[in-house]
C-alpha cells in the first residue's frame, strides 16, 4: 500500500502571492482611506479614493507580478536549456557532477553513481533540474497564476476597508477603518501561517504590526496636509 503525503511547500507559489495580494489589498486602501478622511475631505472623496486605490493596486500587482515571476521562469528556462545542452555534450561528465552531489548529501559513492545512473536513464533533465538547479514543479515560476492570484487577493483584501468605510458614519471612519482592518489583517496573518504551517501567533502579530504602521503614518501625513491647507 502507498504512503500519500501533503507537503507544505507545494503551497509557496499561490500562497505567496494570495497573501501579499490580500496583505497589500487592506494595508494600502486601508491606509488611503484613513489618510484621506484625516485630512477633513468630504466622505464621497473618501469612498472615491477608496475605490480607486483598489483598481489602482490590483492591477499593479497583477503587472508587477507577472513581471517578477515572468524573470524568474526565463531564468529556470535558460539553466534548463544550458543544462540540456551540457547533457547532450557530455552525458558521462554530467552523470558524474549529479554522482557527486549526492556524495555530499551522505551516499556512499558507489552508491551515488548507482542512483545517478538510474536516475538519468529515467529522466536526466529532470533528475539535474532537480538536483543540481534546484528547480522542481512545486516550487515552479508561474508567472499568470501569480497574477491573476495577486489581483484576485488584491481586491478582495481591499475591498475589505473600503466596504467598512461604506458603512462607517463620517466621524466614526477613521478609528473604525482602522481597528477592523487591524482585525481583517490579524486574521490573513493566521490563515495564512496556519495555511502554510508557520507559527500563527508570530505571523498575526507581524502583519498586524506593519499595518498598524502602515496606517498610522499615512494618518499623520493626511492630518498634516489637511491642517495646512
Amino acid at each position: 500500500m502507498r504512503h500519500s503525503e501533503t507537503h507544505l511547500v507545494a503551497r509557496i507559489g499561490w500562497l505567496r502571492a494570495a497573501v501579499l495580494g490580500a496583505n497589500d489589498g487592506i494595508v494600502s486602501t486601508a491606509s488611503l482611506i484613513v489618510g484621506v478622511a484625516a485630512a477633513n475631505t468630504g466622505s464621497g472623496s473618501v469612498l472615491v479614493a477608496g475605490v480607486a486605490g483598489l483598481v489602482a493596486g490590483a492591477m499593479s500587482m497583477a503587472a508587477g507580478e507577472y513581471v517578477s515571476v515572468s524573470s524568474q521562469a526565463d531564468t529556470e528556462a535558460a539553466d534548463l536549456a544550458r543544462e540540456a545542452s551540457e547533457l547532450k555534450a557530455d552525458v558521462v561528465a554530467e552523470s558524474r557532477e549529479l554522482a557527486a552531489i549526492y556524495e555530499k548529501r551522505g551516499l556512499h559513492p558507489d552508491l551515488a553513481h548507482e542512483v545517478a545512473v538510474q536516475l538519468m536513464q529515467a529522466d536526466a533533465l529532470s533528475a539535474h533540474a532537480r538536483d543540481e538547479l534546484g528547480i522542481i514543479e512545486e516550487t515552479a515560476a508561474r508567472p499568470i497564476q501569480a497574477a491573476l492570484t495577486s489581483a484576485a487577493t488584491f481586491s478582495l483584501g481591499a475591498a475589505l476597508p473600503l466596504f467598512t468605510a461604506v458603512v462607517t458614519p463620517k466621524h466614526l471612519l477613521i478609528p473604525i477603518v482602522f481597528g477592523a482592518s487591524l482585525a481583517f489583517l490579524a486574521l490573513l496573518g493566521g490563515v495564512g501561517a496556519h495555511a502554510g504551517g508557520a507559527n500563527i501567533t508570530k505571523a498575526t502579530i507581524r502583519v498586524a504590526f506593519w499595518g498598524a504602521f502602515a496606517m498610522a503614518i499615512t494618518a499623520a501625513i493626511g492630518a498634516l496636509f489637511g491642517t495646512a491647507a
